[in-house]
């Protein structure tokens, strides 16, 4: 199988490199995440500009027209830099909502403003109760002539405190915790009976708790008897973009670390000339390599229809991404030492990024517990 990236793949690799290399140096990104949206306007529009934010809708809708492949190559240098913009709840969570559940009508409203940059959206699902389960949903919505009326609190919205509209996951019918009888919600995020609470989140990124008291929908996504399967498929496809992110963050800190055991010294030489130290990068390297190969995985996987197998597939990717991630996080900090604790350093910052992408929609012990249940990503004969 022919793993080499394109002509147009490696333009689109290099122009989103050059962009954030020259406008993510560590320093300009404890700037952004000072300022009053926590992270920069002026490299949002500049993504714009690239393509980045159109990029999985169709050229017939002022996209880029770009597949997992082209999501995963921007994920990666996204998590290289661990920028702070909202281009995975944007363009990768809310993106794939629209383009999956959306009518037409919907999509050529929404998406030239997603494109340019005019529009940002966040994934409210998540409640104090649910965890990890998709399905364990608390929040109403009862249907007020030809709307819905939405009630319920969701916490640690990603960008939730700057988006324009919400997706918001509601319970149409049923129990808390069945399968059925939940929809999926646009909900205007500075409408009446919306309420957010910004703050930042342990990696530097922005979030927000929300209520809502009586918010009116804008419009529903899929069916909202059975909004689940579309979910289940929007988390999959984000679940790939994130190990592009977590590939591409390891990478750095690992480079980061072999620069610094070449030129820290101890008894008089570089620590990178101890055998012992070296087996440790090593194997931070053999986990990386691993991450990566699992991420071309994700990415192949992304588009399957069969959804059990999709999800087979997403959770051995959280499995080993996981896994890896904190195991190079972990031997990032202890190569360099006590520098690699303070807030000034970068190396702590990705182990915080990769902390948090773990634990996005599900960690690695949660998704081993789900494999164990499910059969495994392979059935025995």
């Amino acid at each position: 199988m022919d793993f080499d990236l394109t002509e147009e793949q490696r333009l689109l690799q290099d122009s989103v490199a050059r962009l954030l290399g020259n406008k993510y140096g560590f320093e300009q990104r404890k700037g952004y995440m000072k300022s009053a949206d926590g992270w920069s306007r002026e490299v949002w529009s500049q993504y714009a500009e690239l393509g980045l934010l159109g990029l999985p809708f169709g050229e017939d809708e002022g996209g880029f027209g770009g597949g997992p492949v082209e999501t995963l190559i921007v994920a990666e240098q996204i998590g290289r830099y661990i920028t702070l913009e909202p281009w995975m709840s944007t363009v990768v969570i809310g993106g794939g909502f629209l383009r999956h559940g959306a009518s037409q009508e919907l999509r050529n409203e929404l998406v030239p403003q997603v494109a340019s940059g005019e529009m940002l959206l966040a994934f409210a699902q998540v409640e104090r109760q649910s965890r990890y389960d998709l399905f364990d949903v608390a929040t109403t919505a009862k249907k007020d002539g030809d709307g819905w009326v939405i009630n319920g609190r969701k916490g640690y919205v990603v960008h939730g405190d700057s988006a324009d509209r919400l997706i918001v996951t509601a319970r149409t019918a049923g129990d808390r915790r069945e399968r059925k009888g939940i929809g999926v919600f646009l909900v205007d995020a500075k409408g009446p009976g919306v309420e957010r609470r910004g703050y930042r989140t342990v990696d530097g990124q922005r979030a927000a708790e929300v209520e809502l008291s009586g918010a009116r929908a804008v419009a529903v996504l899929g069916n909202p008897e059975d909004g689940l399967p579309l979910v289940d498929q929007v988390v999959d496809e984000c679940i790939a973009a994130l190990a592009g992110e977590a590939v591409g963050a390891m990478q750095a800190v690992h480079d980061m670390t072999i620069d610094y055991m070449k030129t820290r010294q101890q008894f008089g030489r570089p620590i990178g000339s101890f055998q012992a130290l070296q087996h440790r990068a090593a194997d931070m390297l053999v986990a990386l390599e691993q991450s990566r190969s699992m991420s071309y995985f994700a990415a192949m996987s992304a588009a399957e229809r069969n959804p059990v197998e999709r999800r087979k597939a997403m959770a051995a990717v959280k499995v080993q991404i996981g896994r890896s991630a904190r195991f190079v996080g972990q031997q990032s900090v202890q190569l360099h030492g006590g520098i690699a604790m303070t807030i000034e350093y970068a190396a702590g910052h990705y182990f915080k990024r990769l902390t948090v992408n773990d634990a996005m929609f599900g960690d690695a012990d949660h998704y081993v517990r789900d494999l164990s249940e499910t059969g495994g990503l392979v059935a025995a004969a």
